[in-house]
């Protein structure tokens, strides 16, 4: 019974519902969306996501891989009032759409599968919600497949993510005969067929199973709710009223979670989904005030059209027709062609044009008031995060957290005439998406690109294939090495004569070179950094090498450690001492001793022993108690030594020094021992000896 679909709209802040669909991967977020614009008129044809015709899944890559990659946001209306739904990735890879998505959202519909229950990145988005104290109520899906069980998917909410879980429905049927839900409040029945939906009375053959569910359902609130409970003490029930106001208000606390269930492939269950969500989830005016930052202050905006324009820009996106700019507004309201403050960027900019976002498809509006989530087209430097307010009243909005890069590829243009193209795509590539980064390796040369994934990255480099048309070859990032002395030689001596006509080149040295006691910690890419990695020093006696020709002796010493001899690294932590020279009257100069200075080291670095040296990193790795044994296992095979494990609530944190070399592919094998629950952080230590078998550049 779809009656609502020619109900007008209401226009106050509480008619609006910003809300975001949560879950593992595969688990029906992009059904359900589709299922929820259908049932409320958006659409007119349900979209699926195996033919590749859903509304949110538009990109050319999702649809291709069947999973949803970046978060899109729609619109509909039911029961007066407008819901902006945002449909989120449920791969591991793509947390960071998830966070941006959840600094602006008022509230959540996480979804689980019903044969699985609580799967990892579940769990993972669980946690983000709450920490941003995103209020939520559950839906448990797929419940016609073999197997499935609403009771032991509750269960593991109960026993992995430690909310109360309140279950409002019962279902009627199981696995392929399920056909429909009991609504525990009202005690009534929601039988589907096709498109429509029937009420009824509970089945008798439930009857009994719904009267101990509902008394189960009182009981908990009950202990939640103190209302709820002096009800239940006085009247030994708790009425459908009562309930319904105690659920309201321990989903917007956290004290509890609503669950309802059904199948959304088979349109089951939306329609109470949707009541569900306009009546216990928050508008926005039932949030806490946004707060900033003016002029190193703090300070409150409410949710009012009236008061300020403030706005945080969650995702920027750059298309054929120009760059859209997202964004939730807080307070105040904005007109199209309005001034607008970059707070963090000090840069004022114009408003060209207001849209209403339909996932891939727009339609103009004049103004976007507090509440709205709209896109904007006509601003050229507002990145994610940006917070843009009116410029006589500035306020520094908190933007979302971005995760450092775990993982990186070399990127290349095939063609070299297509390498200024790439550098664009690449930067055009990490405005898009913060959770992505660009630097060029100072001494490999290589363009490095790093992700949150290997599949984030896979993803990105086959945007910029289909989006630019560039063909871009990627590769394993080398690492830096380094060369280092580890038995020096004493009294080299080399004489650097040259005469073919004219003045001549004169110069002769005798060096000393050993090992530095301690080669310093550098930091930085790749290990490399600023840090003193070289002493030189003259003990010559009696002038017999002017102070000039010292320095040139120095300067060709630097000029020899840009290339080892073992295979062409750089060499670091070395001590050169000039113990005597020559200098002839006409034929000396500062060029012959630094030509000197130079092919002298180059000589007594050959003739001495030289030691290989590697990059190491200090892992950082945050998993379950019952997946350490497997993560020491790896790090032992990596050639990692571990320094420390810590335990934190069901969690050990080891901290352990790693090879940067034995870290490519380590966050998808972190994930795969983990269930995806795995994180890992790296810095820079320096340098460490390499065993014999890596290979020289």
């Amino acid at each position: 019974m779809r009656t609502n679909l020619n109900r007008r709209l209401t226009s106050p802040l509480t008619g609006v519902r910003n809300l975001g669909i949560l879950a593992h991967v595969d688990a029906g977020k992009t059904t359900i969306t589709e299922r929820i614009l259908y049932v409320t008129g958006s659409t007119y044809k349900r979209g699926e996501v195996h033919d590749g015709t859903t509304v949110t899944d538009f990109d050319s890559q999702e649809r291709d891989r069947g999973i949803t990659i970046f978060a899109a946001a729609v619109s509909c209306a039911w029961d007066g009032h407008r819901i902006n739904l945002i449909d989120t990735p449920g791969h591991v890879d793509f947390s960071d759409e998830v966070e941006r998505s959840l600094r602006v959202l008022d509230g959540a519909i996480a979804v689980f599968d019903a044969v699985a229950g609580v799967e990892p990145q579940s769990e993972s988005v669980w946690r983000q919600a709450d920490r941003h104290g995103v209020p939520r109520i559950a839906f448990v899906n797929k419940l016609d497949r073999a197997g499935a069980d609403l009771d032991t998917a509750v269960e593991s909410i109960r026993a992995r993510l430690h909310p109360a879980p309140l279950v409002v429905q019962l279902p009627i049927g199981a696995e392929d005969g399920f056909r429909g839900v009991v609504d525990l409040l009202r005690m009534r029945s929601l039988v589907w067929a096709r498109d429509t939906f029937e009420e009824g009375p509970v089945p008798e053959a439930l009857r009994e199973e719904a009267n101990r569910r509902r008394r189960l359902l009182e009981e908990a609130v009950a202990e939640l709710h103190p209302v709820a409970l002096e009800e239940f003490c006085a009247e030994s029930t708790v009425s459908a009223q009562t309930l319904a106001s105690a659920l309201r208000d321990l989903t917007r606390t956290g004290d509890g979670v609503v669950v309802l269930c059904g199948s959304a492939y088979r349109n089951c269950g939306i329609e109470p989904l949707l009541e569900a969500a306009v009546a216990y989830l928050p508008s926005p005016l039932d949030v806490p005030a946004v707060r900033g930052t003016q002029g190193g202050t703090e300070q409150e905006r409410a949710a009012d059209p009236a008061a300020p324009f403030a706005a945080l820009v969650f995702k920027v996106n750059s298309t054929a027709t120009g760059r859209l700019t997202y964004l939730r507004v807080y307070s105040g309201t904005i007109e199209r062609g309005d001034p607008v403050l970059d707070v963090g960027a000090r840069r004022t900019e114009r408003i060209g044009r207001i849209l209403r976002v339909q996932a891939d498809h727009h339609s103009e509006t004049d103004r976007a008031v507090a509440g709205d989530i709209v896109a904007v087209v006509g601003l050229k430097s507002a990145r994610a995060g940006a917070t843009l307010c009116t410029p006589a009243a500035p306020l520094l909005l908190e933007p979302a957290t971005v995760a450092d890069p775990v993982v990186s590829v070399a990127v290349e243009a095939r063609s070299r005439t297509d390498t200024d193209r790439l550098v664009s795509a690449l930067a055009r590539l990490v405005e898009e998406d913060p959770s992505l980064a660009v630097r060029t390796d100072r001494e490999t040369g290589q363009t490095v690109l790093s992700g949150m994934g290997e599949l984030h990255l896979e993803v990105a480099v086959e945007k910029i294939r289909r989006a630019h048309g560039l063909d871009v070859g990627i590769g394993r990032p080398r690492v830096a090495y380094r060369e280092t002395v580890a038995r020096g030689v004493s009294g080299l001596v080399y004489r650097h004569v040259k005469q073919d006509g004219g003045a001549g080149q004169f110069a002769h040295v005798v060096l000393d070179t050993e090992p530095l006691e301690a080669a310093p910690d550098t930091s930085g890419d790749n290990g490399s950094g600023n840090a003193v990695d070289f002493v030189f020093r003259s003990a010559v006696a009696g002038g017999r090498v002017p102070q000039e020709f010292v320095r040139a002796v120095e300067a060709g010493c630097r000029d020899a450690l840009a290339e080892g001899p073992l295979g062409g690294h750089p060499v670091t932590g070395l001590r050169v001492t000039l113990t005597d020279g020559a200098t002839h009257a006409k034929d000396s100069s500062e060029m012959a001793f630094r030509t000197a200075g130079r092919l002298a080291l180059r000589e007594a670095l050959r003739a001495g022993v030289m030691m290989l040296l590697e990059p190491v990193v200090e892992v950082t790795v945050t998993v379950p108690d019952d997946a350490v044994g497997g993560v020491l296992g790896d790090l032992a095979a990596r050639r990692g030594r571990v320094s420390g494990s810590v335990a934190r609530a069901g969690t050990a944190v080891i901290t352990a020094t790693v090879p940067l070399a034995e870290l490519f592919g380590y966050a998808t094998r972190l994930r795969s021992r983990t269930q995806g629950r795995g994180t890992f952080t790296t810095r820079p230590t320096g340098f460490a000896p390499a065993p014999d078998e890596i290979p020289s550049r």
